[in-house]
């Protein structure tokens, strides 16, 4: 009798820590949820008294796409927001193709940096080379300006059949050198190389992940 007392109290004991445990699990839920709430409500107020007393016109949507990026810019560096054209751009990225001069760069100490050519692509076909620093796209200058991965995109990438000017400076040249490219469509080739090493075993080299990988 004893023992059963015992067993029933234990029972109870921990029926009840359940229970205590899922109501403080909901209370945070709920917390969370609330907080989430005034903040879009205080986000909806700020935007509306914007529009009823600012002495200019407000641009909404501008306003709260920065809003986006500056939140995310809180986080990780992973963590990034992306218009609709920016988007765009990055599903063409994973989709394997796109229209562009082709390129592979880097942006390294401000500067913009060929790192390769696509074989058989628009750049290649000029004379663009690996190690070629870009200095002006058409006429707009691109070194020494806190240029971003995004600002690249949006001045090679562009229709097919259209024409970009691209200004270099290259190892052992002096002068600048100029190429005028026209976009084509660029096939990304995400494997480099593949084979098998032996019957079981096969080796494989990526160089980016895509949907066609």
């Amino acid at each position: 009798m004893f023992k059963i007392k015992i067993f029933i109290g234990v029972l109870v004991c921990c029926f009840s820590a359940t229970i205590l445990n899922a109501q403080l699990i909901s209370a945070k839920a709920q917390d969370k949820t609330e907080e989430i709430r005034n903040a879009s409500l205080k986000y909806n107020h700020l935007l509306n008294l914007l529009d009823q007393v600012y002495v200019d016109s407000v641009d909404v949507k501008k306003l709260t796409e920065k809003a986006f990026i500056n939140t995310l810019e809180q986080l990780d560096p992973h963590s990034v927001y992306m218009d609709e054209k920016e988007l765009k751009d990055t599903q063409e990225l994973m989709s394997g193709e796109f229209s562009g001069i082709g390129i592979q760069f880097n942006i390294l100490r401000d500067t913009l940096m060929v790192v390769s050519t696509v074989q058989g692509g628009p750049s290649e076909k000029v004379g663009l080379m690996a190690g070629d620093r870009i200095v002006k796209i058409d006429t707009a200058k691109v070194a020494g300006i806190g240029l971003k991965n995004t600002d690249v995109i949006k001045k090679l990438r562009g229709d097919k059949g259209t024409k970009v000017k691209v200004f270099v400076q290259r190892k052992n040249v002096p002068e600048i050198l100029d190429f005028l490219v026209i976009r084509d469509d660029i096939p990304l080739n995400t494997i480099d190389a593949s084979y098998m090493l032996d019957a079981n075993i096969g080796y494989i080299k990526v160089n980016r992940f895509g949907q066609k990988t």
